[in-house]
């Protein structure tokens, strides 16, 4: 199973992540998080589902069905993305009206959630606005949130026994998403930031992640000088004629956990791209926007 996805174009296979399979469904676990026993967590992937099309198999997202299937009524997208859940959930094993839904517009915004949001999104219609970020101290209470590139965030503290859940696109790291997830948990959770243990999910790699120049002038206004060279490189003009770089949005969302206080040996940095494993994991850039969406999920059990 683990041979099933690769790290970057090397071929070599993953490390730190576990891959599952029950009944079809194939989703991911990261071990630094997996010895926790009072912590579920999960990161799906494409295999198992019944989305068609381009929303292909294990699509978990009620909007991206709806994008990709404009010719079939919104009821029976729906019932499509439910039957995803209900075979993911039943899989991994956690009950999906525990779940409590994002809505990620690239925001900073994160939301301290409890059990009276549950079925938040999924039960009911998500009452959450511009929200790119759960966290909880509450058990039984699913954290979502929905990736096709970018980078999810899973943190937790297993002295307080407090987790957040975080979708860090290259706008969310320029802002500083992940250093505001760790303070907004030392504030309200009372977490030490060197007891925080995080992993890193699977989002597209350096090599894969061709942005601008606007893009990397952000990218500078957040970070130190001295970690520019690790963080992009290869400025070059692009097919349209502006000069374009090569962004290692993982690291630097490793940088924003250590400049909140975390200790480097407490983050996972599993390396796995979604881009190069596009016929596995959903890709907006491989796909060209054509896809449906993966899903990380975190639970205090």
């Amino acid at each position: 199973m683990e041979r099933l996805f690769v790290r970057k174009e090397t071929l070599r296979p993953i490390d730190k992540v576990t891959v599952h399979e029950k009944d079809g469904v194939v989703w991911l676990s990261f071990p630094i998080l997996d010895r926790y026993g009072w912590l579920l967590n999960a990161f799906s992937t494409r295999l198992g589902g019944v989305s068609e099309g381009s929303s292909g198999a294990m699509n978990l997202s009620f909007s991206r069905e709806n994008a990709m299937h404009p010719e079939k009524s919104e009821q029976e997208n729906r019932a499509a993305v439910t039957e995803n859940h209900k075979r993911f959930s039943s899989a991994v094993g956690y009950d999906m009206k525990d779940l409590v839904f994002s809505d990620q517009t690239h925001t900073d915004t994160i939301r301290i959630v409890t059990s009276k949001d549950r079925g938040n999104g999924i039960m009911r219609p998500n009452e959450f606005h511009d929200v790119d970020g759960l966290m909880t101290s509450d058990p039984r209470v699913g954290l979502i949130t929905f990736y096709a590139d970018c980078v999810p965030l899973m943190i937790a503290d297993p002295v307080h026994r407090a987790i957040a859940c975080v979708h860090s696109g290259w706008k969310g790291t320029a802002a500083g998403i992940g250093t505001k997830a760790v303070r907004l948990m030392s504030e309200h959770f009372g977490s030490d930031p060197s007891d925080l243990t995080a992993a890193i999910g699977p989002s597209v790699c350096r090599d894969c992640y061709e942005v601008s120049a606007e893009v990397i002038a952000k990218i500078k206004q957040r970070f130190d000088e001295r970690l520019w060279p690790e963080l992009f490189s290869g400025e070059y003009t692009g097919r349209d004629g502006q000069l374009h770089y090569k962004l290692d949005l993982q690291r630097a969302c490793m940088e924003n956990f250590l400049t909140a206080g975390m200790t480097r040996e407490n983050i996972s940095l599993p390396d796995l791209c979604t881009a190069c494993n596009a016929e596995r994991l959903f890709s907006h850039r491989k796909s060209r926007g054509r896809r449906g969406n993966l899903a990380a999920v975190l639970m205090i059990r």
